[in-house]
């Protein structure tokens, strides 16, 4: 999944890029607050890790701003340990939740999970869809129980889609939700993606609405 890095620190930005996109996320990382509220205002992330004591403006007024435009995306603040009247006032902003420095990688990404999860509705840590189930911690694929393995490209895809399940997602959607900055996208990536995940698991989970984009399939297996 695609989020946004928004830390002015070059070390830990550096450290939290590397970490999360080594656990599977795709990272685009702002250095201060001008230019967190442009990307995050784009709507082109599953989730935000904000800090507050952003350059040009502060973090608070990112988030003032982004959700006063109704703007829904996951926010997840990281704040100093002592920073606890920071923690409250960006809750009551509009933060979904906080991490507190110095921040523990694996504990960060299954917080980001955890978000983006709750804000697609879901309330199991697993995805399932028909006979397919996608586990986001381990980055595993089962189908009938037995696992399937996957390109990195081709679980992202398939998150995206499980995620969405009940929604059409466009070309466009899937092609934000895949890639970050500096990545070049040939214009039939994304149909090269749904064709190899239907080659290994079967050509009805995956349904292509013509003329829109594809949706997965509910219900259960034929």
């Amino acid at each position: 999944m695609r989020v946004l890095l928004a830390e002015d620190d070059p070390l830990l930005g550096d450290g939290l890029c590397a970490g999360l996109r080594q656990l599977g996320f795709a990272v685009d990382w702002v250095r201060d607050g001008v230019a967190a509220e442009r990307e995050l205002c784009s709507g082109s992330y599953a989730a935000a890790v904000l800090d507050l004591g952003l350059p040009r403006q502060d973090g608070l007024d990112v988030l003032r701003a982004a959700r006063a435009q109704g703007l829904a995306t996951p926010v997840l603040v990281l704040t100093a340990r002592d920073a606890v009247p920071q923690r409250v006032q960006g809750l009551d902003l509009g933060a979904d939740d906080y991490v507190i420095k110095p921040i523990d990688l694996s504990e960060l990404a299954a917080r980001l999970r955890a978000l983006v999860r709750r804000a697609h509705g879901q309330v199991q840590d697993e995805l399932h869809a028909r006979d397919v189930v996608l586990q986001p911690a381990t980055r595993r694929v089962l189908q009938d129980g037995q696992e399937v393995t996957l390109s990195t490209r081709e679980f992202d895809l398939l998150q995206a889609l499980m995620l969405g399940a009940g929604r059409v997602l466009t070309r466009e959607q899937l092609e934000q939700h895949l890639y970050s900055w500096g990545h070049e996208v040939e214009s039939n990536a994304v149909e090269v993606h749904i064709h190899r995940l239907r080659r290994k698991l079967g050509t009805e989970l995956i349904q292509t609405v013509r003329g829109v984009g594809y949706a997965i399939a509910t219900g259960a297996a034929a």
